[in-house]
């Protein structure tokens, strides 16, 4: 492990040097090699200002450790775009969210964020939208996003953001929460 995690290293310094140097000192930034537990510790203390580039595993489990300690996994949606801009894939980070939907099977009321699942679809619409030059499908997209951030704003959402908010906070379950967006986008929408 010691030996690969040193050629990921290299490899990061040697393309920087050859590719990137450059033009980092014209913008007067800097980069720098830190272990995983310095970073992580870092991260937690930072307020931003810093791209953290890790490998794959690290990068899950850290990304995951950010987002539950700024807010909460449901609000968090990634992205990988390809070199030429031509393939993007959206995703929800958070992953299955296996124990609530084994308590939906049941019968229980669940309050599941779906925040990044849906700005994982809209990030797809405006790629969309894009590649095929449909204005009002990027609009749309942008639309439901600016409705999500809105509602939640106005006091409705689900458990794990409320607990964020205080404990007085009421929440909705999820269709409950699915449901004001959909009346909220409907107005919006006309």
């Amino acid at each position: 492990m010691k030996a690969y995690d040193g050629r990921f290293k290299d490899i990061f310094q040697e393309i920087f040097e050859a590719e990137f140097k450059d033009a980092f000192d014209k913008a007067g930034l800097t980069y720098e090699h830190r272990l995983i537990d310095d970073m992580v510790a870092s991260a937690l203390k930072w307020e931003g200002g810093y791209v953290w580039a890790t490998k794959n595993y690290d990068g899950d489990v850290q990304s995951d450790t950010v987002a539950q300690g700024f807010g909460s996994l449901g609000l968090m949606t990634s992205v990988l775009t390809t070199p030429d801009g031509a393939i993007v894939e959206a995703e929800a980070a958070h992953g299955t969210v296996t124990r609530h939907y084994r308590d939906h099977q049941a019968g229980k009321p669940t309050s599941t964020n779906p925040i990044a699942s849906i700005f994982a679809w809209t990030r797809g619409l405006m790629h969309r939208g894009k590649l095929d030059g449909n204005a009002a499908l990027i609009t749309f997209a942008q639309t439901l996003e600016d409705v999500v951030i809105k509602t939640v704003e106005s006091g409705a959402m689900t458990k794990d953001l409320a607990g964020l908010v205080g404990k007085d906070q009421q929440w909705l379950t999820t269709e409950d929460f699915l449901a004001a967006l959909d009346d909220n986008l409907s107005a919006r929408l006309g």
